[in-house]
């Protein structure tokens, strides 16, 4: 009876051991740098993408594969023990993407690659066929003549530029959200756009548009960049350029999603929470490997790895895969109406959504008070090759409701030279993503998570 005494005993010390942080003596440093580099070593976040993309595959919001990918978290946030595991509806109006096509067909003849933008309206069974008005910008479309473009297809070129931390994106994404709609003004029968990214594939780039109550709506697609480059060069001919288009995408039923949460539950303060994740949907083009299965990897894996150490951080990890980001954010703005009443108890947060490429540098938007804490990331950090920026950053795009309520964040910024060379394509595939890198960001979220989860001091804006 004895030994069986002791042996519980020891049982249950080592049980406390998994779920509560060590005392005082533990050097904390060396915690974190241990599970730093069992990180880099780690392929675990590599198999989670691996899984979500090969037996999920694209997660457009309202798509069978939605629910199957709702499923298939739960699944895997179980399978790698994390404490605790739920979710959160989140409903929404649902677009059908259905077959598209587009050509020009005068003066020269010559198909175009081409694909609908979301929630685009459908041109008719038959397509239409206008001449094309050309538009550098939408900034020109904008400046142009009231009726400048009356019963034509309008096509804006401007291309966008590539830069490692991605802001070439925001100039030339205005033409993607706003084009139908400055487009309509003018008397136009469809808007077409050069595809927002920086490849040269014949992959075209989907992505959301928008229309505006009062504007009449008009078909919205996107042309791949060498496409949009021979219409530049026919337009340079002088010539009357025709084009067919044929859009059949159309709206679908409301649906109920879900948010996926899972938390590695703190060793001192679990109701206070250190949010991390990425959003679970995708677009339907490719199989969402780099936008934004690599966030949905990356944060299981740093919290997996946090969770199973012998030493729990004071606070929780809680890991939230957002639903419906890529429509609107609409799994964020869920999150925020759900948790506002409990927003006192969200730490700080940062969200992985800008693919696989290794960290080079993070920031901060924490008081003053805080920043010593921020110092010991930047220590942990730097073995990485990750430098420290500024205390004024910004919220990855699920965290922005969260932030505008007054959370602290955090930015970990990746390598973003190619990110747009697959964003929205066809070409968003596990091939695509490299290991190395992806178990690099593995270990900056887990010092990230861990320090601030761990940190005597309340982390605050």
């Amino acid at each position: 009876m004895k030994k069986i005494s002791i042996l519980l005993g020891i049982l249950i010390s080592v049980g406390v051991s998994l779920i509560v942080n060590a005392d005082s003596k533990v050097d904390e440093l060396k915690v974190v740098a241990s599970i730093r580099d069992e990180a880099l070593k780690s392929e675990l976040a590599y198999d989670i993408l691996e899984s979500l993309t090969t037996e999920v595959g694209h997660r457009m919001a309202g798509t069978p594969q939605d629910a199957l990918a709702v499923k298939w978290a739960v699944d895997k946030f179980k399978k790698l023990g994390f404490d605790k595991v739920w979710t959160e509806p989140v409903t929404f109006k649902t677009w059908v993407r259905k077959a598209e096509s587009a050509e020009v067909t005068a003066p020269y003849q010559h198909s175009l690659k081409v694909t609908a933008l979301g929630f685009s309206i459908p041109t008719s069974k038959q397509g239409l066929e206008a001449e094309v008005v050309h538009f550098r910008t939408l900034e020109d479309l904008i400046a142009s003549p009231q009726n400048s473009a009356q019963g034509k297809i309008v096509f804006i070129s401007r291309k966008m530029q590539r830069f490692r931390s991605g802001k070439g994106y925001g100039p030339a994404v205005k033409a993607r959200g706003n084009g139908a709609v400055q487009a309509a003004l003018k008397g136009a029968v469809a808007v077409v756009i050069r595809s927002i990214g920086t490849d040269s594939h014949r992959l075209p780039h989907t992505g959301m548009m928008h229309y505006k109550k009062g504007v009449t709506k008009i078909p919205a697609a996107a042309i791949s960049n060498p496409d949009a480059d021979l219409l530049v060069r026919i337009f340079e001919r002088k010539k009357t350029v025709k084009m067919k288009l044929q859009l059949n995408s159309h709206d679908g039923p409301e649906y109920t999603s879900q948010n996926v949460i899972a938390e590695m539950t703190g060793s001192v303060w679990p109701n206070e929470k250190v949010v991390i994740g990425g959003h679970l949907d995708s677009w339907d083009l490719g199989t969402g490997a780099v936008d934004d299965g690599a966030g949905v990897a990356i944060t299981m894996a740093a919290a997996k790895l946090i969770g199973k150490s012998q030493y729990r951080p004071k606070r929780t990890i809680r890991v939230v895969l957002w639903a419906n980001e890529e429509q609107g954010l609409v799994g964020a703005k869920a999150y925020a109406k759900k948790h506002k009443e409990d927003l006192a108890n969200h730490v700080t947060g940062a969200e992985s959504d800008f693919g696989a490429g290794k960290i080079y540098a993070f920031a901060s938007n924490v008081a003053e008070n805080n920043l010593p804490v921020v110092k010991k990331m930047a220590k942990l950090m730097k073995p990485l090759g990750i430098e420290y920026i500024d205390n004024q950053s910004g919220p990855g795009p699920d965290l922005i409701p969260m932030y505008q309520l007054g959370m602290s964040v955090f930015s970990l910024r990746q390598d973003g030279t190619d990110y747009f060379d697959l964003h929205h394509t066809a070409d968003d595939t596990l091939d695509k993503v490299d290991p190395e890198s992806l178990a690099q960001n593995v270990a900056a979220y887990v010092v990230f998570a861990y320090v601030a989860a761990n940190s005597e001091q309340k982390i605050s804006r």
